[in-house]
């Protein structure tokens, strides 16, 4: 059965991002975040076009996506560390965990783990060891892939941006680790002293702009699209959706579509969201199921046809008030992802 809504997903525009992010990072490896569900666009679809254009190194939030992974057999970091829950699965080799704290270095090494990526927090006080505890032999005899950190602030021009670069870049010779990995998408940008031997982009290679050196640089991936329900006119005076919040200020053509905030289509769009390259704007309240657009601009739209909502994310997110990542990742199962 068809969906009453999809997304158009473009394997070429995904591929030629992470080349054209592979290429940025120089002389280091590109790897590629594929977490939460390849920021919801399939990860299982995600990782295999990224594995044919060149990727081997991936990286996943939880065990979990790990373990649906697992049959494409590539490289898998598992981002999030490993939990005592998490040690079995772990211990079977389907990824390398991402220890996080002194906790789970001590938990991996009473297993008897092997290989291991280990991450130092440089600053953004979310995950990861504290450097001088690296200094002062925390990591020793241990089998480390990747030493990793992460940049709090990629995507602006922030001081902080150098002092983790600095911090990250002191604690070079002090692990056996074999690779040093800090840049994500936002520092991919910032040059080659970021770069280090690895490099993880994640919101870039779906379309996302999250530095103005992407811009024409870095292609939509995704192309949310949605059925006509109904076309119908409302005459002039009349309201539309929840809260009677659009008037109609003359007599309009207005199709509802098959799209609401349950498929992540938010209602921040609500009268600020547009389709069909801007010439049909949004109208009134988005509800969960429903969106209604002005038709006027197409008479020949009708009942079944398909919509192509913009969504280029930097334009979106700006419209809606959301995140790019949050406008990638909210977008549920109801859509048939369709690759082309």
């Amino acid at each position: 059965m068809t969906a009453p809504l999809r997304l158009r997903l473009d394997a070429a525009a995904l591929a030629d991002n992470w080349r054209t992010l592979d290429r940025m990072s120089g002389a280091a490896a590109c790897g590629a975040a594929v977490k939460a569900n390849g920021y919801g666009l399939g990860a299982i679809a995600v990782a295999e076009r990224l594995a044919a254009a060149g990727c081997r190194d991936f990286f996943v939030a939880t065990w979990a996506e790990a373990e649906r992974l697992a049959p494409l057999g590539l490289s898998v970091s598992v981002l999030h560390g490993v939990r005592d829950a998490d040690m079995p699965l772990a211990l079977a080799g389907i990824a390398r965990p991402v220890l996080n704290s002194e906790a789970q270095v001590a938990r991996w090494r009473a297993a008897g783990g092997g290989a291991c990526d280990v991450m130092v927090d440089t600053g953004i006080n979310r995950l990861g060891v504290a450097p001088q505890a690296v200094r002062d032999g925390l990591l020793d005899g241990l089998a480390i892939e990747t030493l990793l950190s992460h940049l709090a602030c990629a995507d602006e021009d922030s001081e902080m941006n150098a002092r983790q670069r600095s911090a990250f870049a002191g604690l070079a010779g002090a692990t056996a680790a074999r690779r040093m990995s800090l840049a994500n998408s936002g520092g991919i940008a910032l040059g080659g002293d970021y770069a280090f031997d690895l490099t993880r982009p994640g919101i870039a290679l779906y379309g996302g702009i999250v530095r103005s050196d992407y811009a024409g640089r870095i292609r939509s991936v995704v192309t949310p699209q949605a059925q006509v329900l109904q076309r119908r006119t409302v005459a002039a005076g009349e309201t539309v959706g929840y809260n009677a919040t659009w008037r109609a200020p003359r007599a309009t053509e207005v199709a509802i579509l098959n799209l609401g905030y349950a498929d992540g289509y938010v209602r921040g769009f609500s009268d600020t969201g547009t389709a069909g390259e801007g010439r049909l704007p949004v109208i009134g309240r988005v509800s969960m199921d429903l969106l209604a657009l002005d038709v006027s601009a197409s008479p020949e739209l009708g009942e079944g046809d398909w919509v192509t909502l913009d969504f280029a994310l930097p334009d979106a997110a700006a419209a809606s008030g959301m995140s790019q990542y949050e406008l990638l990742t909210l977008m549920g199962q109801r859509y048939d992802r369709v690759w082309g």
